[in-house]
């Protein structure tokens, strides 16, 4: 996927799926971090990797399930909707970019195997790295995000863009993490 850089857009790379799918963005306002109701605030506003923060939120083990995909060099594009193990509730949508290149061939493997979420590879190999939202966003969901939570369009949804970086600054993932109503639960 060609589909730009991340530069200062705060909806990349879930512009870039939306851009090659020819669909249109649903609305999205960029809101600071402070405004955002709880317990997305809790889930969202942070610097950890989401999925061991949604799988303490929920006490359960995340796989992820991919829409869509690309490769194109290094860069492995992929959105996906996370779901619980233990009864595939949806509790993430998304969408990232990742740089393969800077991941050994076992890991690049766990990756492309597409099961288990980054965040949970990252974790369990040990892997030095650091992360932090650039911005945080209210969206009001389209068909898109609505078939992924088993929601009408137009429901309120919180989200966040993320950027994972090894220790020398190189991007390892940039995602956008979107969570569904249910996380309030």
């Amino acid at each position: 996927m060609t589909g730009g850089t991340s530069g200062d857009n705060p909806l990349f790379p879930l512009d870039a799926f939306y851009r090659r799918e020819r669909r249109s963005l649903p609305r999205i306002d960029l809101i600071p971090g402070d405004t955002m109701p709880e317990p997305y605030r809790s889930l969202l506003v942070h610097e950890r990797d989401m999925t061991p923060t949604l799988e303490k939120h929920y006490h359960c083990d995340i796989h992820i399930e991919v829409w869509g995909r690309e490769r194109t060099g290094n860069d492995y594009w992929r959105e996906v909707v996370l779901r619980l193990d233990r009864d595939q509730q949806p509790v993430e949508f998304g969408a990232n970019r990742i740089n393969l290149g800077l991941f050994s061939l076992h890991e690049r493997q766990l990756i492309l195997d597409e099961y288990l979420p980054l965040g949970r590879i990252l974790n369990q190999r040990n892997l030095p790295h650091s992360g932090g939202p650039t911005a945080f966003l209210r969206i009001e969901a389209d068909e898109l995000m609505g078939r992924a939570f088993g929601l009408p369009a137009g429901a309120v949804l919180y989200g966040r863009r993320n950027t994972i970086v090894d220790p020398q600054g190189r991007p390892l993932s940039e995602i956008v993490e979107i969570l569904p109503p249910a996380a309030a639960d």
